[in-house]
């Protein structure tokens, strides 16, 4: 029975230097304020066209480099590959969701559908764009998808503080 004893005081302890070591202090409504004016959210929307106009560029710049109008289309299929699931993804993660459980089987099941519409677009390539270049589609494809760090890392209005 001693032994319990001390074993609990013990725990105890433990628990007490954790709380008494962590820095954390919840915002005040002041501070929250200020928090979200030097992070302001990043607009989905404005990911997807950008990814829409990084692609129609990668497609131009395909047809200006090779002078040839099926590798054009081609790049142009590969960044609608990516950008159409990627609009759906977000049309459909717009919806708000009551709880925390909701919203992650809502995060999965549109990123299941996203990768399934993008797999359906590629095995369609060949028989919708004629004269298919796998090559430019695939740069079409990756450049888009880069376009993602893009914005992370060129978001507006985002200011340190340290």
């Amino acid at each position: 029975m001693a032994q319990a004893s001390s074993n609990d005081k013990k725990i105890a302890s433990e628990t007490e230097s954790e709380v008494e070591d962590s820095d954390f202090k919840p915002l005040t409504a002041q501070e929250a304020r200020e928090w979200r004016s030097r992070h302001p959210a990043l607009s989905v929307w404005r990911i997807v066209w950008g990814q829409a106009a990084v692609g129609a560029v990668v497609a131009l710049l395909a047809w200006w480099l090779t002078g040839r109008l099926p590798v054009a289309w081609s790049a142009g299929y590969g960044a609608l590959s990516v950008v159409v699931p990627a609009a759906l993804f977000a049309r459909g993660m717009a919806r708000r969701r009551s709880t925390a459980g909701a919203a992650m089987v809502g995060l999965l099941g549109w990123e299941l559908v996203k990768i399934a519409l993008t797999v359906a677009m590629l095995a369609a390539a060949p028989r919708v764009v004629p004269g298919l270049s796998w090559l430019a589609l695939l740069v079409g494809m990756v450049v888009t998808m880069k376009t993602y760090w893009i914005a992370l890392l060129a978001r507006p209005g985002v200011r340190r503080t340290d």
